[in-house]
């Protein structure tokens, strides 16, 4: 970063030269309108050595993409599970770490039967047999 600034400030008056000839106006014309030429000098520098990084970065993200998506089709149903059984985080108090290194999470409401696939169903109303006798199953 501080090679990145020196460089920026070394180059700017060769850029200064390099530029258009007509005047900039007075800092009383326009403002900061010199602090804003500076900030775009220093932004344009930034932007310049911060673009092979961000080339990389892409470059590694698409190479990555086929492996997350596998992932994704791995991993996806499982917490589609896990956030059906946990129906709602604010149900639960924060996790607490037991001397033994076990983690345990309370949770500070019932869970309810319509969300909680792991709940036990109500039971149902003993059959009645038909008129012959018969139950049907």
């Amino acid at each position: 970063m501080k090679l990145a600034l020196a460089l920026i400030l070394a180059a700017a008056p060769a850029l200064a030269q390099e530029a258009d000839t007509t005047p900039a106006p007075l800092a009383d014309e326009d403002g900061f309108s010199l602090m804003e030429e500076g900030m775009k000098l220093l932004f344009r520098g930034l932007m310049t050595e911060a673009q092979p990084a961000l080339d990389e970065m892409s470059q590694a993200l698409e190479e990555m993409k086929p492996a997350l998506d596998a992932l994704g089709k791995e991993i996806g149903p499982k917490i589609t599970e896990l956030f059906a059984i946990v129906d709602d985080f604010t149900n639960y108090d924060m996790p607490v770490i037991l001397p033994n290194g076990d983690i345990l999470i309370r949770r500070n409401a019932p869970p309810s039967p319509k969300t909680n696939p792991r709940s036990e169903p109500e039971p149902k109303a003993e059959p009645q047999p038909g008129p012959n006798g018969e139950i049907e199953l």
